[in-house]
Order: C-alpha cells, then sequence, then structure tokens
C-alpha cells in the first residue's frame, strides 16, 4: 500500500467478478463533500440504464474486440468501476445529454458504452501500473472520475471521506463505492445484507469492487444530527445481473462502511 507524493494506492488481487483498486490523491481529496446536520430523510435513486453484468459477456453478445482495439474477445472483465460509474451517470445527466453521450437503455449497449470507458479509466490511472489492453488487471473508482470528466461527461466529482457526509451526500444523488470485497458477500443474507452473513469477516478478502450507492433506505440521527450507523442503511448495486442478490442490489449498514473505512473510497460526480 505505497504513498508517494500523497497518493495512496492499495491493490487488490484481479478476479473476473471484481476489478477495483483503492487510489486517494491528496489533490482531488482536497475537493470533498462537508455534511451539515441537516434532517436527513430516506432517499432513493433510481439508473436510467438496466443493472449490467460485467461478466457472461458472450452469452450478451459482447465481443470485447469490437468494443476496443487491441482485445480479445473475454468472457468477464474487472470493470466494476466502469459499471458503477455508468449507473451513476444516468442518473446525473438529464436525456439530452444522456443520448448525446451514447448512454442509452438497452442492455447490451449500455455494458458495451461501460467496456469503453474502463479501457479509459485505466488509461487515466496514473498511478497503477497496468492499462487494458492488454492487461485486464483493474481500475480504481478516482480513475472512472477522471476519465468521465477528459470526456467532458461531467463537470466535477467530489469525495466523501466519513460516514457523515455519505449519508448527506446521497441527498442529493448517487455515490461510486469502493469496496473490499469478502468471500462470504458473494451470496448476501436475508434482505441482501451482506453484513449479516455469519463469519464475513473471516471468510477471506476476495479483493476490491466498485459498486453504486443508490439508497438512504434508513437512516436515524442522534441529538446533534449525526447519523446512528447501527440504524442506518445504504442499498447499493452491483454489475453482475439481476439474478444477484435483490435484483442486482445488495444492502449493508453504515457501521460496516465505518469498520472498512480506511479501505473504502467515495466519490459523487456531479454535471
Amino acid at each position: 500500500m505505497p504513498t508517494t507524493h500523497g497518493v495512496l494506492v492499495r491493490h487488490y488481487d484481479p478476479h473476473p467478478a471484481l476489478g477495483r483498486h483503492q487510489v486517494l490523491d491528496a489533490r482531488s481529496l482536497r475537493f470533498r463533500h462537508r455534511a451539515t446536520r441537516d434532517t436527513l430523510h430516506p432517499v432513493s435513486w433510481q439508473p436510467t440504464i438496466p443493472v449490467l453484468d460485467q461478466q457472461n459477456l458472450q452469452a450478451q453478445h459482447i465481443r470485447t474486440s469490437q468494443l476496443v482495439d487491441g482485445t480479445p474477445d473475454v468472457d468477464a472483465l474487472g470493470s466494476c468501476t466502469a459499471n458503477a460509474a455508468a449507473a451513476a451517470l444516468s442518473i446525473v445527466l438529464d436525456a439530452p445529454r444522456l443520448a448525446a453521450a451514447g448512454l442509452t437503455p438497452d442492455a447490451r449497449a449500455a455494458e458495451e458504452w461501460a467496456i469503453r470507458l474502463y479501457a479509459d479509466a485505466t488509461a487515466a490511472d496514473e498511478f497503477t501500473a497496468w492499462q487494458w489492453p492488454p492487461n485486464d488487471a483493474g481500475s480504481s473508482g478516482l480513475g472512472a472520475a477522471r476519465a468521465l470528466h477528459s470526456r467532458g461527461l461531467i463537470g466535477s466529482y467530489t469525495h466523501i471521506l466519513d460516514a457523515d457526509a455519505l449519508a448527506s451526500a446521497l441527498q442529493s444523488g448517487p455515490v461510486l463505492l469502493g469496496l473490499p470485497w469478502y468471500d462470504a458477500w458473494f451470496t448476501p443474507g436475508t434482505d441482501a445484507f451482506v453484513d449479516t452473513v455469519p463469519y464475513w469477516r473471516t471468510s477471506g478478502l476476495a479483493g476490491g469492487h466498485e459498486v453504486c450507492a443508490l439508497a438512504l433506505e434508513e437512516v436515524a440521527q442522534d441529538a446533534s444530527g449525526r447519523v446512528i450507523p447501527e440504524r442506518t442503511v445504504l442499498r447499493a448495486r452491483s454489475s453482475w445481473g439481476t439474478a444477484w442478490g435483490d435484483g442486482g442490489d445488495f444492502r449493508l449498514r453504515l457501521s460496516t462502511y465505518n469498520a472498512l473505512r480506511d479501505q473504502i473510497d467515495a466519490i459523487q460526480l456531479h454535471a
């Protein structure tokens, strides 16, 4: 986990279903969302694109060799950062801007769009050693945000550094959430909670995963206006199709975010 010139980079082993690395750059961390003590409310954001699937690409009739020069056809990509960013962008941008960007509600076309963004994100990740093509070794939420900004699709992005700021940011839109992903979390528990699965902490670290936090389904605050993590529930969208979790989504408590915060990064996109 090297830190050089104010940049922290934490690499995770690549996995066909996972591909996120943690990159925190002090230059962009100055642009952060700060929580207020306003009353928070449950809120839910709905992407205008379907749940994407970074696996089973051939069954989706997706040929990566036709999307990005120099790539072979593969059945899975570590493209979770781009898939999460595509879901968030479909909420952040209005219909005319989405159409101009080429991000449509067609499932296959949206996944192909995300794959192209993944290639851009790996190029934008100046602090990671790999680029796709040729190496499908993942990217970061920061790389995806930078790729979107360089395309002119977003005007800015802000970082979220604590639980109160995360709950506050979700009041105004979705959040890209980079997580350490545990083996037990591949099979969520009741109501698609990953953190109610017994012994998940000792199940083994599978890698890093990027998701799109879409909802604050339950929220509680103390007398000072700070969130009560154990009573605050997030819902997030993965990129493994609708057969996984709750139609592609999962839930976790904000207390789990707090427990893993040093391995988490969160970014909100702004039009």
